[in-house]
């Protein structure tokens, strides 16, 4: 059947539509239609998305309809992640969608944002790749899991998206250092807070990386071009993007928007990417991330062929 995914994250909506079948054959992807409506640039200071954030997800989701209709999508899944499920006027901004397209937002939480996301990755380098830890780094979160199975036995989610520590700590274009030091400090200091259950359970045996900041960092870090195609072996080291931090530092968004792999939408926030991917790999003990191209979209489309079988 053919199957329409769409992600409401911080930063973008994003509607994936793929040939999918059960018993265990690959989601072929055969077109997608995204915008960077970042939701969390339409924040109020109560935390409020504001009216005009609102009514622009309902006008983007319903083009996702036209969209589909024309792709021959038979289904239509819709689900949402840190920027609707934090908001107090969550609920009211899913009404107002449902009310102009007829689709049904799921919220996600963040663990199971995580583990979605774990059983995607898990799905991609199969059971040989023993134990894997997972980093990914979306807009208003962190996601990190870690496990042998498909359904991880550490799943947590962290309010450290590269869109968040962009708006709330790195003001300035670029940033001051103290802003950059005062960012380091906060991410490190909240993940340290949550790294008993990785350092007592078993060590990894590959670790992985996921999402757009990942990939667009580890391009930035010499990883193959997007050309290459998606089976192209893309890693991330520590130390490299060590190296490259304090530039992205200096940098100015329109300086980091001409960086390979860098968009333009995703240079504001690379820089928080950066801090938050090297501080992770720093607490966790990993010198390297292998990077996967699926993530969550892709562990939603698995779920529900599971329970076509």
């Amino acid at each position: 059947m053919r199957l329409g995914v769409i992600d409401v994250g911080s930063n973008t909506v994003h509607l994936l539509v793929v040939d999918a079948h059960s018993g265990g054959a690959q989601p072929l992807p055969t077109s997608s239609h995204k915008i960077a409506l970042r939701l969390s640039e339409h924040v109020e200071d109560d935390g409020r998305i504001a009216d005009a954030g609102a009514e622009r997800l309902a006008t983007f989701v319903e083009e996702c309809m036209h969209v589909g209709e024309d792709q021959g999508v038979e289904e239509i899944m819709g689900f949402a992640t840190s920027a609707i499920r934090e908001a107090p006027n969550g609920d009211e901004v899913l009404a107002h969608v449902k009310g102009r397209t007829g689709v049904e937002l799921d919220v996600l939480s963040g663990p199971d944002e995580a583990k979605l996301t774990f059983l995607a990755i898990r799905r991609w380098f199969g059971w040989s790749a023993g134990t894997l830890l997972m980093v990914d780094i979306g807009g208003g979160s962190l996601e990190l899991a870690l496990g042998l199975d498909e359904d991880p036995d550490v799943a947590v989610s962290l309010p450290l998206g590269a869109g968040r520590i962009t708006r709330d700590l790195l003001d300035g274009d670029p940033p001051s250092p103290e802003a950059v030091r005062r960012a380091r400090r906060h991410v490190r200091a909240l993940l340290a807070k949550e790294m008993r259950p990785f350092t007592k359970a078993t060590n990894p045996d590959r670790a992985v990386g996921t999402s757009k900041t990942m990939r667009s960092l580890a391009r930035i870090c010499g990883a193959a071009p997007s050309s290459e195609g998606m089976y192209a072996v893309r890693q991330l080291e520590r130390s490299a993007l060590s190296d490259v931090l304090p530039r992205l530092a200096e940098m100015t968004i329109a300086e980091r928007a001409s960086l390979s792999g860098v968009s333009a939408a995703r240079a504001p926030q690379i820089l928080a990417g950066a801090i938050v991917a090297e501080a992770a790999m720093d607490l966790l003990g990993v010198d390297r991330l292998d990077i996967c191209p699926w993530a969550l979209r892709e562990g939603l489309i698995l779920r529900r062929l599971d329970w076509m079988t």
